[in-house]
């Protein structure tokens, strides 16, 4: 599936998108019991906002997302990752005969069948293993300040069409996600982390570039 991250999409991607405090890999360390025995599988990992420093905290990381322009990116910056093309469909097969000690997916959730990946995921773990949902924040055209509200009115002109979608990071999202994890056999529980984090305007400009798919 062509999500439109590629070419400079890609690029913008790498450069401006905003990447994960240490407090946040912590605590993915901390609920999985990741040592450097393990591996860990980010799905939809982009160019490896999470993957590159999970990889210094883990024994492998397989940095799995379905645009090999992304892939190229992050592999040009980490070969410490191993990168690989594919999408949550095929993560039973990625895996293989593996156990992994976590599967993390950040800000990504949105674009895949979440049900059918909870479910496909039970087996793939060792003991104390699991699934991380991690958001970093609203996205860009969507907070609640005069100038997200004036981005977002610039892009609904541009696009010609309002712009709702939150990229599951919205309360509904995330007590649906925990609603099909439940349901699929995981025990649940949510970490918050606040921190803060200087925009320009060169990094909102970039930020929504590198949003630039058919879906923003």
């Amino acid at each position: 599936m062509d999500l439109g991250f590629r070419g400079a999409v890609a690029e913008f991607y790498q450069r401006y998108r905003r990447g994960y405090p240490p407090a946040v890999i912590d605590a993915l360390v901390g609920a999985f019991g990741l040592t450097a025995r393990d591996t860990v599988v980010d799905l939809g990992c982009g160019t490896g906002q999470l993957a590159v420093p999970l990889a210094a905290r883990a024994g492998r990381v397989l940095a799995v997302d379905p645009s090999p322009d992304m892939l190229a990116v992050g592999a040009r910056t980490a070969s410490t990752v191993d990168w690989v093309e594919g999408s949550d469909a095929d993560v039973a097969t990625i895996v293989g005969d593996d156990r992994i000690g976590a599967l993390v997916v950040g800000q990504a959730l949105h674009w895949m069948d979440h049900d059918a990946l909870f479910r496909a995921g039970r087996p793939l773990f060792r003991a104390g293993g699991g699934i991380a949902v991690v958001t970093n924040g609203e996205p860009l055209w969507l907070q609640d300040t005069a100038w997200s509200r004036a981005v977002r009115g610039c892009l609904e002109h541009w696009f010609g069409r309002p712009l709702t979608n939150p990229c599951g990071t919205d309360d509904a999202s995330q007590r649906r996600y925990a609603d099909s994890l439940t349901s699929a056999g995981y025990t649940v529980a949510t970490t918050t982390i606040a921190y803060d984090d200087a925009l320009d305007l060169d990094r909102i400009v970039g930020g929504l570039a590198s949003a630039a798919t058919p879906d923003p």
